[in-house]
């Protein structure tokens, strides 16, 4: 792969970036088999609601996916010494304001822990949407590759606003955590905040020995939808197309060519060869697989054994509850007792069949318990 491909995207927004990513998975795919890339990566914001439609599209057009996530992570806290934020970025960084970086799944832990961090960022105990800390990732990073994030990321803003040592003691802390696993981000969409960071971003990676990577961060698919997908943001934040003071970013982020990401990082060949390695890296896809129904008796350590005891418990307790029914309000009309029992044990001979005892008893119980 390395010997023919010059750059993978390896942090695309899908739509499922809701209220700012305007690329189906569908016309991802088609874009990166048409550009001759053999591998994508998707790194939606803070979900990975497309994750499995995403591997499945991608595998089947003959492209290797990458599933990733882009998410928020708190590195100081609120009460330390703020910059002056005069550049501007997305989220306002200053202290206590978190960097948004990209993960991306490198084998089946890796997968596995990034849906235990997403569920953090909603469920965990600081509150639902609330940034993740150092402490969070420590304990669920194996198996995750770790990019340090363009404009919004982790290192920009500071080098932006000549916080250098902020800037390097957020790099000392991931490096420790990531190891080799850590990559540097570098993106030039011609953003001022990329123009006044880049240097001391590629000073510190060059200074600590850490790889540089190209990377884009598409959005929409083409410069013709600039224009659309600003109006998007802007629908998003509830503001209007004429103010300046909302979130804008800029036409180059569109899913750029292989070729256009070469001229555009020429200077950087290792970036772009970064990116490929990375891709070369990741060796898993979440996949489809069958049901897993409960158990709903253990029977005996037999699974067998447990089937049958099932399909009894079910059928009495069926069983009680139609006598139950016909004593309290007897048969309709036209209909014996003995209609609604042939009625029931076909019902029952079906569920059997098709396994599900234990799930109608599990669905049971808890309206039991609800109503109680």
């Amino acid at each position: 792969m390395a010997d023919t491909v010059r750059f993978i995207h390896l942090n695309c927004h899908s739509a499922y970036s809701l209220l700012e990513g305007a690329l189906p998975i569908g016309d991802l795919v088609k874009r990166a088999v048409a550009d001759g890339m053999p591998a994508l990566g998707v790194c939606d914001t803070a979900n990975l609601f497309g994750a499995l439609e995403f591997s499945e599209k991608a595998a089947d057009a003959g492209i290797q996916p990458i599933v990733g996530c882009k998410l928020p992570v708190l590195f100081e806290e609120a009460g330390d010494e703020a910059g002056s934020g005069s550049i501007g970025t997305r989220s306002g960084q200053g202290a206590g304001a978190p960097a948004w970086m990209q993960f991306l799944c490198a084998d089946e832990t890796g997968y596995r822990n990034l849906v235990r961090l997403v569920t953090d960022y909603y469920l965990g105990e600081r509150g639902r949407g609330e940034p993740l800390t150092i402490e969070q990732i420590a304990g669920f990073n194996d198996g995750l590759i770790a990019l340090t994030g363009g404009h919004d990321g982790v290192l920009y803003p500071h080098f932006a606003e000549s916080e250098d040592s902020r800037a390097l003691k957020r790099l000392d802390v991931l490096s420790r955590l990531f190891g080799d696993r850590l990559y540097v981000s570098v993106e030039r969409h011609g953003m001022r905040i990329e123009e006044f960071g880049e240097a001391g971003v590629l000073s510190a990676a060059y200074a600590m020995k850490l790889p540089i990577v190209a990377t884009n961060e598409p959005f929409f698919p083409s410069l013709s939808d600039y224009e659309a997908h600003d109006a998007l943001l802007a629908v998003a934040e509830g503001r209007v197309l004429s103010v300046d003071d909302r979130r804008q970013i800029t036409p180059d982020h569109h899913f750029a060519s292989q070729e256009a990401m070469a001229e555009r990082f020429a200077d950087l060949p290792e970036a772009l060869d970064a990116s490929v390695e990375i891709a070369l890296r990741c060796h898993f896809r979440p996949t489809t697989i069958a049901p897993i129904l409960p158990r709903f008796t253990k029977g005996s350590g037999d699974a067998a054994a447990a089937v049958r005891e099932e399909a009894a418990e079910l059928r009495r307790q069926a069983e009680a509850g139609l006598t139950e029914r016909l004593a309290a309000h007897g048969c309709a009309p036209g209909l014996s007792e003995a209609d609604y029992r042939e009625r029931l044990a076909f019902e029952l001979d079906v569920i059997e069949r098709m396994e599900y005892p234990g799930y109608f008893l599990i669905v049971a119980d808890f309206i039991k318990w609800a109503k109680s």
